[in-house]
């Protein structure tokens, strides 16, 4: 199945984002969340690329197994780093043959111990060169991955929004968001993509926060923001663990369900291979049912 045939079908898209474990006790983990979350029927969830492609085989493998021994649909993450033209290229065709029809372009991250992006010899420069190398004789459901807050080595706005216009039209055909916390800095980056003449959908990625130091570390990372009365209260929880999950867990399903409501076209939840938060959060707007009380996917959120 073809996740960008999925959007536009009267109910939001629900999504997990997997990584690949580095253990065998990370690995039954990891499985066991699968299986937790499996009854929630995603409609798809996707696996990550480690820094410098250090995971690739094993992505291509756990996407081909969660598909065929969970029947739930998954979506590979790709990155240009650490490859040439012609290994990214051999790549794909792995993917491929192992019968994956979604991928997550991404320029990517520095290799581990390296600060600086550099394109390998022979390789790729930037995620739109992935994304037509991939839709070049191909037939991917091609996402890509955009920034609410703005990239953090884009100078402005403007040009983040210039360069994701050319992933869109390089193949790109539906986007998911670098996660966030201020539901109006969506919906404000989303109404000028719409502006900039983007109309691929934008799906909203969500981090249930289960841990005061790691948000801190994910967002000073990625260059997103936490709002000051959320982390007031988050470090006024820092010394209970538990007191910060619930909070984490209250917080994200406001977040999701006002999303919801105001016309977003799913949610893409960032789980850290964990799924107790992520099912508390679905439950809650399994029942709720915000999507219901939505005007319609407007197209302030969504592609017509």
């Amino acid at each position: 199945m073809r996740i960008d045939h999925t959007f536009g079908q009267g109910k939001p898209t629900i999504s997990f984002e997997f990584f690949p474990p580095k253990t065998d006790a990370g690995f039954q983990s990891l499985f066991a969340t699968i299986e937790h979350l499996r009854p929630i029927k995603p409609t798809y969830v996707s696996v990550t690329y480690g820094a410098g492609g250090s995971t690739r085989d094993r992505t291509i493998d756990i996407v081909k197994g969660i598909k065929n021994d969970y029947g739930i649909e998954a979506m590979a993450h790709f990155s240009c780093v650490g490859a040439t033209a012609d290994e990214l290229r051999q790549t794909i065709d792995r993917i491929r043959d192992a019968g994956v029809h979604n991928v997550l372009a991404l320029r990517g991250d520095p290799p581990a111990g390296e600060v600086e992006w550099k394109a390998t010899s022979g390789g790729l420069q930037y995620s739109t060169e992935l994304i037509a190398l991939l839709a070049d004789g191909y037939d991917f459901a091609i996402g890509a991955a955009c920034f609410p807050e703005v990239h953090p080595e884009a100078p402005d706005l403007s040009h983040d929004l210039r360069f994701l216009r050319e992933k869109c039209a390089a193949g790109a055909g539906f986007l998911i968001t670098q996660l966030f916390f201020d539901n109006r800095l969506y919906f404000g980056f989303v109404r000028a993509a719409r502006a900039a003449g983007i109309d691929a959908p934008i799906i909203p990625g969500i981090i249930p926060i289960t841990n005061v130091a790691q948000i801190k570390r994910f967002t000073q990372m990625c260059g997103a923001s936490i709002p000051q009365p959320l982390l007031e209260q988050l470090e006024l929880r820092e010394d209970d663990p538990d007191a910060v999950v619930e909070l984490g867990v209250a917080y994200a399903t406001a977040q999701c369900a006002d999303l919801l409501v105001r016309g977003a076209p799913g949610i893409h939840f960032y789980t850290l291979n964990k799924s107790p938060s992520t099912r508390a959060i679905l439950s809650a707007l399994r029942l709720l049912r915000p999507w219901e009380r939505s005007p319609g996917v407007s197209a302030a959120a969504a592609a017509s």
